[in-house]
């Protein structure tokens, strides 16, 4: 490394398989139901006075991790001219840094909350069709921000003046909200870090109308449970038809133990969601999603306060490239040639379902989603 580290004495523990590779050969769930457990962890100089970076040190050493404090404020040492090297290498560390004053900024993120705010950027898991693909700059390595105070304290001046639910009579009674998931999954690294609860805590102290929102493919509630989350966060679960979800999701929770932990979630206060990310047209795919929104019924207690997002997979030419450069062997659609491009304002392309496709799909899984879960508010398809 170019900064010279200091590597602080580890454990020597029996090489570990590379997870992607794991959870390709082995039934979904055996794999992959595992906390994240970093190789390295990555302490940048200024994340090193902050208390959460110590506390990430001493548990990701405990589990056997490398703990590497770094000379300066660059994650160095991650890229390789091998992509699969590259992903291997970062996907496997920790970088534990300080957000800058620019990415504390909240921006607004429609259609799911007001704001989006970041606890971290990047992803521990390996699902193959990646929505951060193309949207991160360099390796996939997971950045998780020390600074959560001060990144919080740029949250209450913009109570009421979000697009979203600030101005929609329908969810309106949210109050101001802010998303927590955009660039990474802050369930993954709570095991790790209490960066989510530590929010949860936040919000359901704050004597104003603000709310928090976050979407997890993972399933360790327990300090969540434990969290004064005081009604003011919703705790929404990534599923997906169970072919989906065992094909393309490595690395995280098994979808019924996910299903579970919302059912948790739900008996213990929290209102709770389904983000049925990324729809897809597969064989039986009627049956596949209607057994996914009955199981997702069983889960729940009578009376939960439940929302849906219906998302369907898309793509750009800039994700499908850094994809199949991450996992070459996936059988992941990604065919041009059947999809329909959709243009943004800049010239920017990405590759959709065509329009008869896209409204039968929506009309049938809006259908299951009443039909199983009726008190469910759907919030959304995309």
């Amino acid at each position: 490394m170019t900064d010279a580290p200091h590597i602080a004495p580890t454990r020597t523990e029996a090489p570990r398989e590379d997870p992607d590779t794991l959870a390709r050969r082995l039934p979904h769930g055996q794999a992959a139901h595992r906390p994240f457990r970093p190789r390295r962890v990555l302490l940048t100089r200024a994340a090193r006075d902050w208390p959460m970076a110590a506390r990430v040190a001493e548990r990701a050493a405990a589990m056997g991790a490398e703990i590497v404090e770094l000379k300066g404020d660059r994650i160095t040492g991650l890229k390789d001219d091998d992509p699969r090297a590259e992903y291997r290498r970062a996907k496997s560390t920790l970088a534990v840094t300080v957000a800058s004053d620019s990415a504390m900024r909240p921006e607004p993120i429609p259609p799911s909350a007001d704001w989006r705010f970041d606890l971290a950027t990047g992803c521990p898991a390996h699902c193959q069709y990646c929505y951060l693909a193309g949207s991160l700059k360099g390796p996939p390595v997971t950045r998780l921000f020390a600074n959560l105070p001060e990144i919080l304290d740029r949250l209450p001046p913009l109570e009421g003046q979000g697009k979203i639910t600030s101005v929609n009579a329908a969810r309106m009674a949210e109050g101001t909200t802010f998303e927590a998931s955009c660039y990474t999954d802050p369930l993954a690294l709570e095991p790790l870090s209490d960066c989510l609860s530590e929010t949860i805590s936040w919000f359901g102290a704050r004597d104003a109308d603000l709310s928090l929102r976050f979407t997890t493919k993972f399933a360790d509630t327990a300090t969540l449970k434990a969290a004064q989350h005081n009604g003011r966060t919703r705790a929404r679960f990534s599923v997906n038809a169970e072919d989906i979800a065992r094909r393309f999701e490595g690395g995280t929770a098994p979808l019924q133990a996910r299903l579970d932990a919302m059912g948790r979630l739900a008996r213990a206060g929290y209102k709770v969601g389904l983000t049925v990310a990324p729809i897809m047209p597969i064989a039986e795919w009627e049956a596949a999603y209607d057994a996914l929104f009955a199981a997702a019924a069983r889960a729940l207690p009578p009376g939960a306060d439940v929302t849906a997002e219906l998302i369907t997979h898309r793509f750009t030419p800039g994700s499908r490239e850094v994809l199949l450069g991450w996992y070459p062997a996936t059988d992941l659609e990604m065919d041009e040639a059947v999809r329909t491009v959709k243009r943004n304002k800049f010239g920017g392309r990405k590759y959709v379902y065509p329009a008869p496709l896209m409204r039968e799909m929506r009309e049938v899984l809006e259908g299951q989603v009443g039909r199983h879960l009726p008190n469910a508010q759907l919030l959304y398809w995309t």
